[in-house]
């Protein structure tokens, strides 16, 4: 029997529906930013980075938590003795910012929330080096202070041999110019831009996965990695801040940009408005996505509605400015190409991937 997300435990139609409780409830909070001398911007509930507006500038606001990941370094490192903590620092940084920089906020300071169950998990030296000094580097890859943090004992809650870790940013829009508002139109060029593998989201798959392996994470890749499942599962998220830092340098206009975390390829329709993102030039999947895929064994239709798939993040530019966003993109030092174009047709909200038969409707992401 194929396997799916919630066949793991995780149900996005509970999560999000919950989600959509929260925004309600909150707006009816805005108008206490009055008395700091901002307010809420139109459009900004629902996008992955929440805004407030003052008279120059914005400021950006994102909290976000790594979710399952470190569970997989802690079966590796029980299994292999190498710890990946460095990597999973990254990978909780590289959430929060990737995050931040949607709306064109550049991080000032990331926070860091490293839960434990007991304070005992800081007395390996060699996995809390790991964790502070990869914490430091996505920081620095983000180009931003690590301003403080949050370490409690939760006792009863967290599993003693656990660590959840979470974390917070904050960031400035100035000028106001700079805001990636979600100006969208037919005929927008959609550039994608690569992912290291899974990154943050669908771990708790890929655990359920890892134990049906009679070797877990010790199991080759193969399909031409010579890493084991673990290895790759691993490998850090990239940050993205660099490219939208970039382009705000040379001028030029991303009229969206979506971090392609949760939900999988549905993430690129999380614009409210309406239209058909058709992805003409999909690469082929990563090795770690054809092992998946395999293993589960799980759809391919599940595969792209719960994992990235290789893509780590989607920009959509006006025709005349692709070719200078991707350039942008490259010489910044990320993988990036021309993917497809943004459709409008009447009221329909789609992705639809004509070369893989695939295709999901608007009613299949519900995140607002």
């Amino acid at each position: 029997m194929a396997l799916s997300y919630e066949s793991s435990g995780v149900s996005y139609d509970q999560l999000d529906a919950f989600k959509r409780a929260c925004q309600q409830a909150a707006k009816t909070t805005a108008p206490l930013l009055a008395a700091h001398g901002y307010a809420e911007p139109a459009n900004t509930r629902g996008e992955s980075c929440y805004l407030m507006e003052a008279a120059d500038h914005y400021l950006g606001h994102v909290e976000e938590g790594l979710g399952t990941k470190n569970l997989v370094a802690d079966a590796v490192y029980a299994q292999s003795g190498k710890t990946f903590y460095r990597e999973v620092a990254i990978d909780t940084v590289a959430t929060i910012v990737n995050d931040l920089v949607t709306c064109g906020a550049l991080p000032t300071s990331v926070a860091m929330h490293a839960a434990v169950g007991d304070s005992n998990w800081f007395s390996d030296a060699k996995r809390m080096q790991a964790l502070v000094d990869g914490w430091a580097e996505g920081c620095r890859q983000a180009g931003a202070v690590w301003g403080g943090g949050e370490t409690p004992t939760l006792k009863g809650i967290v599993n003693p041999d656990a660590i959840v870790l979470a974390g917070s940013a904050v960031g400035r829009i100035a000028p106001k110019s700079l805001r990636i508002t979600g100006d969208v139109s037919d005929g927008d060029s959609i550039i994608f831009l690569a992912s290291s593998g899974v990154q943050t989201n669908g771990l708790s798959l890929c655990r359920l996965i890892a134990d049906k392996l009679p070797d877990g994470y010790a199991t080759p890749v193969g399909h031409g990695d010579s890493r084991t499942y673990g290895e790759a599962l691993l490998a850090p998220s990239v940050i993205y801040v660099k490219f939208v830092a970039e382009c705000q340098k040379r001028g030029l206009k991303l009229n969206y940009v979506s971090h392609v975390t949760g939900h999988g390829w549905r993430k690129l329709m999380r614009l409210e408005e309406n239209f058909v993102y058709e992805i003409t030039n999909p690469r082929e999947p990563l090795a770690v996505f054809k092992f998946l895929q395999e293993a589960g064994p799980i759809t391919e239709r599940e595969m792209y509605a719960t994992f990235n798939m290789g893509i780590g993040f989607a920009a959509y530019v006006s025709p005349q400015d692709e070719a200078a966003v991707l350039a942008a993109a490259t010489e910044s030092g990320y993988d990036a190409w021309v993917a497809g174009k943004v459709k409008k047709e009447g009221d329909r909200k789609a992705v639809n991937v004509p070369s893989l038969n695939l295709t999901f409707e608007g009613d299949t992401l519900q995140v607002r």
